[in-house]
């Protein structure tokens, strides 16, 4: 168990007021840990928010020896704090450390640091409809030293954010653009772990597709540009002739923790789910069958978020009416009841923070 040390602000910062976005305004703290190679993973504390300093040669900057984790903590009617499924998070990055050369952090000390932050900062998680505490972990290279290598120090901090409500006025279905051009991950890369070089190679296709009027990107596999893969920040889920389809996680795309709780939920309730290889040709034959009957995606932003709209090179395919299905809208209703302590949680899903 962590020894962490609390160092509470003398200048709290005003709660915002109004409608929260998303990213823009911090806690009063941060949680920090280092490491050495000589003393290993050490001084866990929980200090005020501030700018870290670095120095200019630090091999994040050079060599993007980085990755972050994203989960969210939520406040029930009754008042309580609680996180969703933390320890997925931190066996996530674990295995994200391991890919990147980063010394890893066990799962415990990860959720007693979450933790830890989020108790000092209690006041700041939002109790309104729909509204979240953000909560970004990272880890980042510190060693001052130009060469391509793994660094001998890091540094691992997080820290949160009060968010608003994804859906404010409602679900809205989602416009995908499906790349077939560029792509974002291929077998043996890195497109399985949360780092940030994955998502600077999607912001090329991301721009594009805002120009074409879609709000997200579906990524094709790397090799064959056939099979389909993930969108953007979400993992996808196809409902095809009853059966729900998506990709499996087998190196290029992230495993989310929220996919993996839809899964369980699915199968729990009796639906078929196939974790296989699905072309993109096989999506846009359903919809001209009639058989493509939903799609999702889902991760800790959104949730779920349906979607109402897949365009894949001169072909749209507009699902079920551009409306949110049955399906889609059954895990949504369950997994926010679950997270908002309206619902019954499975064995081990929810964390109370005390």
């Amino acid at each position: 168990m962590l020894k962490i040390k609390i160092e509470k602000t003398a200048h709290p910062k005003p709660k915002p007021t109004g409608p929260l976005g998303f990213g823009s305004v911090f806690t009063d703290h941060m949680f920090l840990m280092d490491y050495t190679a000589d003393k290993g993973w050490h001084d866990p504390r929980v200090v005020p928010y501030a700018p870290i300093v670095l120095d200019p040669a630090a091999l994040v900057f050079h060599y993007a020896q980085e990755c972050f984790e994203g989960m969210k903590a939520y406040r029930t009617a009754a008042g309580r704090v609680q996180l969703f499924r933390p320890d997925k998070n931190g066996e996530r990055l674990r295995s994200t450390h391991e890919r990147l050369c980063i010394p890893p952090i066990p799962v415990d000390d990860f959720v007693q640091a979450v933790k830890a932050l989020v108790a000092v900062d209690k006041d700041w998680v939002p109790a309104e409809e729909g509204t979240s505490l953000y909560i970004r972990p990272f880890t980042i290279a510190t060693e001052a030293q130009l060469g391509v290598k793994a660094s001998s120090a890091y540094q691992f901090c997080i820290i949160a954010s009060p968010s608003g409500s994804y859906y404010p006025t409602g679900i809205d279905p989602v416009r995908i653009y499906v790349e077939d051009e560029y792509v974002r991950a291929a077998p043996g890369g890195t497109g399985a772990v949360k780092c940030g070089g994955n998502y600077a190679a999607s912001l090329l296709s991301g721009e594009k597709a805002h120009r074409l009027g879609y709000g997200q990107v579906l990524w094709l596999d790397g090799v064959e540009r056939r099979y389909v893969e993930e969108v953007g920040s979400m993992n996808c889920f196809f409902k095809i002739g009853g059966v729900i389809r998506t990709a499996p996680t087998a190196g290029t795309v992230l495993p989310g923790i929220t996919r993996m709780s839809c899964i369980e939920l699915l199968e729990g309730w009796g639906y078929p789910v196939s974790v296989a290889p699905l072309p993109i040709e096989d999506v846009m034959r359903a919809d001209e069958d009639g058989t493509l009957e939903e799609v999702f995606g889902t991760g800790t932003a959104a949730v779920i978020s349906p979607v109402g709209e897949l365009k894949y090179r001169d072909r749209a395919a507009v699902i079920n009416g551009g409306r949110i299905g049955p399906v889609t809208q059954r895990l949504y209703d369950t997994l926010t009841g679950i997270q908002y302590g309206r619902l019954p949680a499975p064995q081990g899903w929810i964390t109370e923070v005390e």
